[in-house]
Order: C-alpha cells, then structure tokens, then sequence
C-alpha cells in the first residue's frame, strides 16, 4: 500500500525541511511542489506578483499527475505544495488519497524566516497574499495541523509521528 503526503502552508513555514524529513525517514519518493511551476508563474512570483487561481490549476494538475503516476508504481510520496485554498486540495487528491500536513505558524514568524531565506523567487512581500488566501484545513479533509512554534527536529518527529498513525489506520481498514 502506498501513502501520499502533501506537506502544505505559506511561503516559508517548512515544507520542504519537513517533507525532506519524511523522504530521509521514511524513504518516500519526494518532489519540491515549486518545480512544477511553469516558468511564467516563477517569473510573476519573482516579481512580487500574486498567482491567480488561473495559474495554479496547471500547476496543482502536474503535481497530482506525479502522485498518481506513482500511486500507480505503489511508491509513498511525500510533495512540498502550499495548497493553500481547498479547491487546491480537491485537484491534488483527484484519483488518489492525499494526506495533509498543514504547517502552521504567525505571520510574524513567518516573514522573519522569509526575511532570512536566501536563492528562492518568493518575495517575502508575497506573503500577506498567501495569508489571505489560506484556507485551513476543514474536518472533513484528510490531514492534520503542525505548529512550527518549535525546533525542526520536534516539527519532523509531529510529522512523522502523524504519517505513521495515519498509516496505521490505513493498515487497519484495509485488512
């Protein structure tokens, strides 16, 4: 059986840390959510330019056709993808199960990691956007929520801890 994670929030809040974690861990084949931008959407973000939904449904359909793809092989992945609205999620688990991991910390929190963050297109002016558009996630959605009010290592072990009782369960209800 194979599982499929998708560790979503802002800009800045981890993702890729954490999802690297599980890949390292775990051994779930991993992909960076931002390489499957085109370059039109790099070019806007680099700009400080917000994406539209318009931009992301290409986006979000790529990244779902490389879960499915490997949801087809019976490989665990793990993808970095804000994910921020639910209608972004709904693209992302067409066809396959997708469990979320939502990492959540203070805007404050947030733009100063940013502010840090050197070699990435995101403006930390990009932000405010990203917050606006945040949908968490609701009860009826596969997935859990992370406060990264702590170190690394304590927010990849919740992580872990998470992916490995979600497996469990998965386990559980399919015998």
């Amino acid at each position: 059986m194979s599982i499929h994670i998708v560790v979503m929030g802002v800009s800045g809040c981890g993702k890729t840390t954490v999802s690297e974690a599980i890949r390292d861990q775990l051994g779930f084949v991993m992909a960076e959510g931002d390489d499957f931008h085109s370059p039109a959407n790099v070019e806007k973000m680099s700009h400080g330019i917000p994406l539209t939904d318009e931009d992301r449904w290409p986006w979000l359909k790529a990244i779902n056709g490389w879960i499915v793809e490997h949801e087809g092989k019976r490989e665990s992945t793990v993808v970095s993808c804000s994910a921020l609205k639910r209608s972004y999620r709904d693209v992302l688990r067409k066809n396959v199960d997708v469990f979320f991991i939502h990492l959540v910390g203070s805007e404050h929190l947030i733009a100063s990691r940013l502010a840090q963050r050197t070699g990435h297109y995101m403006p930390t002016s990009l932000l405010p956007s990203q917050f606006g558009d945040l949908e968490p996630l609701a009860e009826d959605e596969p997935g859990a929520a992370i406060s990264i009010d702590a170190t690394p290592g304590e927010v990849e072990k919740r992580a872990i801890d998470l992916i490995k009782g979600y497996e469990a369960e998965r386990l559980g209800s399919n015998v």
